[in-house]
């Protein structure tokens, strides 16, 4: 096991047009300034999933279909998450959802982090990710981002960030990477 973390950053949104990709590329930016961890992009529309389609609870680890397989290979590589969503109807939008709810294991004992996007900076929808996270035994920080699409986005697409959120973004990724280095050992 290489001693660098390995941090992955799901964008939660495939939507076309999404607004979500100029801000999974912020914060892709910053993270490639970091030196303590390796931060991979993971796009889920490169992972298209079916609605869950395991016929066994996927606590249980006994996946059936290989694109079910496939999914847990990439998850399972990371030692922590940064989960970016929009907030769709005060929750995390339902391909992020569907997503997660494949797998059990390769969540557990890891550490996430929450970027959101919305009317109101995506807030509700980070705190939805809390319980799910919390379930999936997914340890997450408290620092998190909000970008209001009010206010960091011009005309509600171009997305152009408060100059605040650079200072928010390094404490995201102080407290993640040392959350995901402690939980490593729990893992080993």
């Amino acid at each position: 096991m290489s001693n660098t973390l390995k941090i992955g950053v799901i964008l939660g949104s495939t939507r076309p047009g999404r607004n979500g990709k100029a801000v999974a590329d912020w914060v892709m930016a910053r993270a490639k300034e970091r030196t303590e961890a390796d931060y991979e992009l993971i796009d889920l529309a490169d992972h298209p999933l079916p609605h869950l389609d395991e016929a066994v609870p996927a606590s249980r680890g006994a996946y059936a279909g290989e694109h079910t397989k496939a999914w847990a290979a990439v998850i399972d590589r990371f030692d922590g998450y940064v989960f970016i969503t929009p907030e769709y109807n005060h929750s995390i939008s339902g391909v992020l959802k569907n997503a997660i709810d494949y797998l059990y294991g390769e969540w557990n004992n890891k550490a996430a982090a929450f970027v959101a996007y919305g009317g109101l900076g995506g807030a509700r929808a980070i705190e939805h990710l809390r319980g799910i996270a919390s379930e999936l035994q997914l340890a997450h920080v408290r620092q998190q981002l909000s970008f209001s699409l009010l206010t960091d986005f011009e005309n509600y697409s171009v997305f152009a960030p408060a100059a605040y959120h650079a200072a928010a973004a390094e404490a995201l990724f102080d407290q993640l990477e040392s959350w995901a280095g402690a939980l490593r050992t729990v893992r080993r």
